[in-house]
């Protein structure tokens, strides 16, 4: 019963998120830094999910070829390749480490 309890719980406080989003003023979401601050969150949520997915397994940390794979397709990006050879070098890195060992 006390999971049910979280889980509406958890339903209220998204409803309420999303309900205190009319109240915002137009004025304030059409200015640039708001639109700025907008667009540097989503690029931080994004980071960030990649980043924990490719580090975690259940509840502990791990070090695999996940990291690599991103490791690699981070200097690819950094090299400003184009994004499928981003995903596909991140790819290759990821099968050649596995196939070294590095499960």
């Amino acid at each position: 019963m006390e999971l049910w309890i979280w889980i509406l719980v958890a339903c209220a406080v998204a409803y309420a998120t999303k309900l205190a989003g009319y109240f915002v003023p137009g004025k304030l979401l059409k200015s640039p830094r708001m639109t700025r601050v907008a667009g540097t969150m989503t690029i931080g949520l994004l980071a960030s999910l990649t980043v924990v997915n490719a580090t975690a397994a259940g509840q502990s940390v791990v070090l695999d070829a996940r990291l690599g794979a991103l490791a690699v397709a981070a200097v690819a990006l950094w090299l400003r390749a184009p994004f499928l050879v981003v995903v596909l070098s991140g790819a290759a890195a990821a099968a050649g480490l596995r196939m070294l060992g590095w499960s």
